[in-house]
């Protein structure tokens, strides 16, 4: 099945692609998106957005856009909408960030610059495909050695791991070279609370201003929107570079109308959509609470290990062995309710994350654990 869809040789793997293998389908527990399912009001707009398709979609993605700094800056939006940029999902984004640092580098003599993820064992790995497709040399996340090129991903996506803001701004100054570049990937940050932006790199403009003129670092911010809206499928991503600058670089070598139509109808309105949020921090940490619970209550589950923070769309599960996670993993299949495999990607044979979906469908998934 995976053959069917992937190809390790150049693509790498993740959840969300075994739902149209299964029949009696019933739930999707491999992806960490949101367990509302797609905003109504902003389905809606993209559907409407199909009578359009006849259209070219805005070369400057106006208005979505400027909804976006909006929804990010509330009031001074206008003061940074020049920094934003949107992407055909975070992967489009990512890889242009990529190839841009490793101009800089060259530019200034660097033949092979080094890239560093995270300080945890492992992250969401289209950073590093990315940094070695370009020629990065990839250091051990261990590694004392400053690096040319960081891409942490906070919350960690599938640890849960999580810096608040002021130590993560420690850890990037003493893992960073002077004239290097930074990506912090928040897609999952959103989830945090109503004053998630508080504790998010996306309020930090001083810092991000004093990072370029006094050290030439450029700290980059990343969001992939899909997950905090359920909208996989669209692929809508955004990116806040230190400068106007640096953004218009990047737009420069960005393919020209990367986001459709219909993906920037969706955003237009789904920012004005304060009431899914307010269902999203309201109930997230009481279900993934109510998941934890179930799960701790099975035979099987007696040593398992709980990671992530409470607010997190999911939860990362130390099984203790990797036959059992194996077992696990086909079982939820079998059961139309797929889970997503530590082994493949992140090479967890041990580990299976599991998204915080309702009441009812986590039923599903303990009656087939049940087996294990």
């Amino acid at each position: 099945m995976l053959a069917a869809v992937w190809d390790a040789k150049t693509q790498t793997f993740h959840g969300g692609q075994e739902h149209r293998f299964i029949k009696n389908f019933v739930e999707d527990f491999s992806v960490t998106t949101n367990y509302l399912g797609t905003p109504k009001k902003a389905l809606e707009a993209a559907r409407e957005a199909i009578n359009d398709i006849h259209h070219y979609p805005a070369a400057n993605q106006e208005p979505a856009k400027t909804c976006l700094a909006k929804f990010l800056w509330e009031n001074d939006y206008a003061q940074h909408h020049p920094r934003l940029l949107m992407g055909n999902g975070a992967s489009e984004l990512i890889d242009l960030v990529v190839r841009k640092a490793l101009l800089s580098a060259m530019q200034r003599g660097i033949t092979q610059p080094t890239w560093k993820g995270s300080p945890w064992d492992v992250q969401y790995r289209e950073y590093q495909r990315s940094a070695e497709t370009n020629g990065f040399k990839i250091l051990d996340p261990s590694s004392p050695e400053r690096a040319d090129m960081l891409c942490i991903v906070n919350p960690c996506n599938p640890t849960g791991d999580y810096f608040s803001v002021e130590p993560l701004k420690e850890w990037i100054k003493n893992n960073v070279k002077q004239g290097g570049c930074v990506i912090v990937d928040e897609s999952m940050q959103p989830w945090h609370s109503s004053e998630f932006r508080s504790d998010s790199l996306i309020s930090q403009h001083d810092y991000a201003k004093d990072m370029w003129t006094n050290e030439q670092v450029s700290v980059h911010v990343m969001h992939s929107w899909t997950k905090i809206w359920s909208c996989t499928g669209l692929r809508v991503g955004s990116v806040i570079c230190p400068t106007a600058e640096h953004c218009e670089a990047l737009r420069k070598i960005q393919v020209p109308w990367s986001v459709n139509g219909p993906a920037l109808k969706f955003v237009e309105a789904v920012v004005e959509d304060i009431d899914y949020l307010n269902e999203t921090w309201e109930n997230t940490s009481r279900l993934r609470a109510h998941l934890i619970d179930q799960l701790s209550q099975l035979d099987a589950a007696k040593d398992w290990v709980y990671h992530g923070k409470p607010f997190l769309s999911w939860v990362w599960i130390d099984m203790r062995s990797a036959e059992l996670a194996s077992k696990a993993v086909d079982l939820a299949r079998d059961a139309g309710v797929p889970v997503r495999s530590g082994k493949p990607g992140y090479g967890c044979d041990a580990f299976v994350r599991v998204a915080v979906r309702k009441e009812d469908v986590v039923q599903v998934l303990v009656n087939a654990w049940k087996f294990l």
